[in-house]
């Protein structure tokens, strides 16, 4: 259940909220809590929310490892990052005034997809290598920060721009756009995003502002949206673009996550690139923040080495021949496939495994809120039904998670609710084939929809659209074997992957956090 956290069972707690019989039978079950964000995931430290990324790399690999977030960290600080060849190859290319390097990625503190401090500390080893003229193309978030907090980050950053503007170079922000709308996309979902974002980075195309807050006060005038949905902006200079992406440029994704600049990579590096009419693709060093997906090898250029997940739940029973049936919509399937098998694509043994995608609504998830939950439901009902059904089952159901990200409540409670109504019958399925079920969540993020009064600590007016550092639970159905939970104060998503192969009668690799059946 994305996004289905455990929360303060108050007024912006849509999971509280919600009309949920099913989950409430649950509760009255065997039920214990677990830690879904921080150190348990591999964050940096307890004050960081998780994600989906690191969640279900937790969950699939029964292990914890050091996320993006903290590799590259480590990176920076030891001045590894700007020793190595991936970064004199894309910055020595870029000294002087010739060519320009430019920067592209979300600009925020969420520390989910990106850290405003790791793109500072890039720039300014930038300038000190010698380049002299650098772009930032900054996307907005308000999905892992407040929904309209932008300008606090475009004051940072050009507070920063004007620091190394005094030391002789020419930096600074040269496009961007809300992260929902504009480059950004995920999974192939809807390509017009990205090519947004090709338009105004690449061409200076779009609407033109004399900055970007210029331009991000104009459109929240006029739009009254949040930082995530606003359009694309081009920042000019004497009526052209402060920067456009040339031939002989160098350019870095300063996003850690994969999941939201695969495609993006893949339009600057592919030769035989068909999503969109790139039109001129200029030829450019490209490299990302970390190497976003290592089996495609995407991009071939990068500058942090991201986690080596190993000997996976997925890999652990495709090697002993065990059926295994992913399934997800759009929005999450990557989360069921290349996130839970250690950030790699495609099966360990086709033979054994099915994956399905049910493909996602592309209409504004508020206004859909019971999104794909009942397609991806008759999915797995389907497998579980069919005269070769597989021995273990993962599902994520969306809805938590993405309806949650746009700060509705009404709607979230909804979403909340279909998830509710969809377990039901999929819980009903697994006990007619004599099975077992582990219904747990990645992280919060619908258990708390809005920010909380610093004075007096309940809800206020503002809503919340990033995942919350709340704990999440873990019920388990096995009408069969009778099993039940045991508590623990250090349980976390890693501990699943030993539950759910012990339910399976299996024995989980050594290194394995333990199972948690009592």
């Amino acid at each position: 259940m994305d996004g289905v956290g455990l929360g303060r069972q108050d007024g912006g707690d849509a999971v509280h909220l919600a009309r949920t019989p099913t989950l409430d039978a649950l509760a009255r079950g065997p039920m214990i809590t677990l830690r879904a964000h921080g150190t348990a995931v591999g964050l940096p430290s307890d004050a960081d929310m998780g994600n989906s990324e690191v969640g279900h790399n937790a969950l699939g690999a029964g292990r914890v490892f050091d996320q993006g977030a903290k590799l590259v960290g480590r990176a920076i600080a030891s001045g590894a990052m700007f020793d190595g060849d991936p970064w004199r190859e894309v910055v020595t290319g870029c000294s002087g005034t010739s060519n320009a390097l430019h920067f592209i990625g979300l600009l925020s503190d969420g520390n989910v997809h990106s850290h405003q401090d790791q793109l500072h500390a890039m720039l300014d080893a930038a300038v000190r290598d010698g380049c002299r003229r650098v772009y930032v193309h900054a996307l907005l978030d308000g999905r892992d920060v407040p929904a309209r907090s932008a300008e606090v980050y475009l004051e940072r950053l050009e507070t920063k721009l004007a620091e190394l503007r005094a030391a002789g170079a020419d930096c600074r922000i040269a496009s961007g756009g809300g992260r929902m709308v504009v480059t950004m996309d995920r999974y192939e979902a809807d390509w017009s995003i990205v090519e947004r974002g090709w338009k105004a980075h690449v061409r200076g195309e779009g609407r033109r502002f004399g900055s970007a807050l210029d331009a991000l006060q104009t459109y929240r005038a006029e739009l009254d949206a949040d930082d995530q949905f606003l359009p694309e902006f081009v920042v000019q200079d004497g009526g052209a673009p402060v920067a456009t992406i040339e031939d002989g440029d160098g350019v870095i994704v300063f996003n850690f996550r994969g999941d939201r600049v695969i495609e993006i990579s893949r339009a600057f590096t592919e030769p035989d690139f068909a999503a969109f009419d790139r039109g001129r693709r200029p030829d450019v060093r490209f490299a990302g923040l970390m190497q976003y997906d290592g089996d495609l090898q995407i991009p071939k250029r990068f500058l942090v080495e991201p986690p080596a997940i190993d000997r996976t739940m997925g890999e652990h029973l495709a090697a002993m021949g065990i059926p295994q049936f992913a399934c997800a919509e759009t929005q999450k399937f990557g989360h069921v496939t290349y996130f839970w098998n250690g950030n790699r694509s495609g099966a360990f043994d086709p033979a054994c495994e099915r994956y399905v995608e049910v493909p996602s609504d592309v209409i504004p998830f508020e206004q859909r809120p019971w999104m794909k939950a009942a397609e991806v439901t008759d999915a797995v009902i389907a497998a579980l039904r069919s005269d070769a059904p597989p021995r273990f089952v993962r599902v994520n159901y969306a809805n938590g998670d993405m309806v949650g990200h746009t700060g509705v409540l009404e709607s979230t409670i909804l979403a909340v609710e279909a998830v509710d109504l969809c377990l039901a019958r999929l819980l009903a399925a697994v006990r007619d084939v004599r099975g077992a079920a582990l219904v747990t969540a990645d992280h919060g993020n619908a258990d708390q929809m809005f920010q909380l009064d610093k004075k007096t600590g309940q809800p206020s007016a503002t809503p919340m659209t990033s995942h919350t550092l709340n704990a999440v639970p873990l019920y388990l159905v096995d009408p069969v074997g009778g099993a039940t939970l045991r508590p623990s104060p250090t349980a976390g998503l890693a501990n699943v992957a030993a539950t759910a192969l012990e339910l399976l009668g299996l024995r989980a690799p050594d290194d394995y956090e333990r199972s948690l059946l009592g």
